[in-house]
């Protein structure tokens, strides 16, 4: 009777441990994508109107807008080094990273990042050398 017990267990056991399928894409396949409202740079604009609520192991797509009214970027290390990032497309050319610290538009463009939120936690990316609230997009991955 035990070995009955123990092989349905076992039999169970892999079915119970593949939490997901999503299918051959993996994560960043259509069914675990989420597009987020894109953040702006411009000069005395809020980069963000809301803070995102992103949750980990879920795939994401965000464009950042800059309308070339002044040269500014968005730094924030923290919250690079908690996401895994699958590319950043600028002018149609894909780049593919290692890491990130920040991104700077010297004028008007547009680039999108697509990543997988990884560690729990807030970050931030803000805009260098500024301290108003309006000038940072807030992200909590949990």
């Amino acid at each position: 009777m035990k070995r009955i017990i123990a092989a349905l267990l076992l039999a169970a056991l892999p079915a119970s441990a593949q939490q997901f399928d999503y299918g051959f894409a993996g994560l960043m396949g259509k069914a675990n994508r989420v597009e987020l409202a894109p953040l702006t740079l411009g000069s005395g604009k809020p980069v963000a109107e809301t803070p995102y609520a992103l949750k980990s192991g879920a795939y994401y797509r965000m464009k950042i807008v800059a309308d070339g009214s002044a040269e500014l970027a968005l730094s924030g290390g923290d919250f690079f080094r908690a996401i895994w990032i699958n590319e950043i497309v600028i002018n149609n050319i894909e780049i593919r990273p290692m890491g990130v610290h920040s991104l700077e538009f010297d004028a008007a463009g547009e680039a999108e990042i697509s990543f997988i939120a990884i560690t729990p936690g807030t970050y931030t990316l803000s805009i260098p050398g500024s301290s108003g609230e309006s000038q940072r997009a807030t992200f909590t991955i949990g």
